[in-house]
């Protein structure tokens, strides 16, 4: 889908007085955008980090998992028992069912379950803490931050069409999936590390990709004025980056983060 111009927006001129309210609209849309997307990045650093306390040797009850390596009973059933599997999953079951609930949802229940989300995440993802070095986690947070930026800036101003990139850039997803999940019972480092370079730049693309399509839905749909779909599109946008955000970082982790 082409950049719109807000003084035509679904095929149908409007007047210059309705084309700034719609440019006003989009700017609150956006910052609606990143400001949900940014609470939810500050829920799930925060949840991850009071995660990280779990392998503490000072603790009268301790499991040993490797040399010099101890975990609180708590730390043993999220990360050394078979309900790690269910935390590591439980991101990907929740997006679904969010993604096939929402409409059923109004826009305030919507973004608290959003928020929940992204505290399931923290406690997915809280094991970084454990292997890799606090300074080399808040160097790659920094140099994903400003890449995303530098990224999702780069969908929001382009005028070339990015909605062709879309099914690629979801079957590269996909097929990241699948690789992660066999590369899961192979733990081949060469493989791992081929999907952490892909992952960076099919994420990367999406960034830029979804940013496009949240500016150009939230300008197919402003002539309508239903707020309360707007709110839900926003946090569905929010969510879109999010996803991209934390991928994204957690690949070049993988590539850049200096273990324990």
């Amino acid at each position: 889908m082409a950049e719109f111009d807000t003084s035509r927006v679904a095929g149908r001129s409007i007047p210059g007085a309705r084309a700034a309210e719609i440019d006003t609209g989009l700017r609150a849309h956006m910052n609606k955008v990143y400001g949900t997307m940014s609470v939810g990045m500050l829920i799930t650093f925060a949840a991850a980090w009071a995660l990280s306390g779990l392998s503490v040797t000072d603790v009268p009850t301790q499991y040993q998992v490797g040399p010099d390596e101890y975990l609180t009973g708590l730390g043993y059933a999220l990360y050394a028992s078979p309900l790690k599997w269910v935390v590591m999953f439980a991101p990907l079951l929740f997006v679904f069912g969010f993604s096939a609930g929402i409409n059923r949802m109004s826009a305030a229940t919507a973004q608290t379950v959003f928020y929940i989300f992204a505290a399931v995440m923290g406690i997915s993802i809280s094991s970084i803490f454990l292997v890799f070095t606090g300074y080399s986690i808040a160097q790659v947070f920094l140099i994903t931050s400003i890449a995303f930026a530098g990224l999702s800036l780069v969908g929001y101003t382009t005028k070339k069409d990015l909605s062709g990139f879309g099914s690629f850039l979801i079957m590269g997803v996909i097929g990241l999936v699948v690789a992660s999940l066999v590369n899961l019972f192979l733990q081949s480092p060469a493989m791992m590390y081929a999907i952490s370079i892909l992952g960076v730049l099919i994420f990367a693309g999406l960034t830029a990709y979804d940013t496009q399509n949240i500016k150009n839905t939230y300008l197919a749909h402003a002539h309508q004025g239903d707020s309360e779909w707007l709110g839900k599109a926003a946090i569905m946008g929010a969510l879109s980056l999010y996803l991209d955000f934390i991928n994204m970082f957690m690949m070049l982790l993988q590539l850049f983060g200096n273990r324990e």
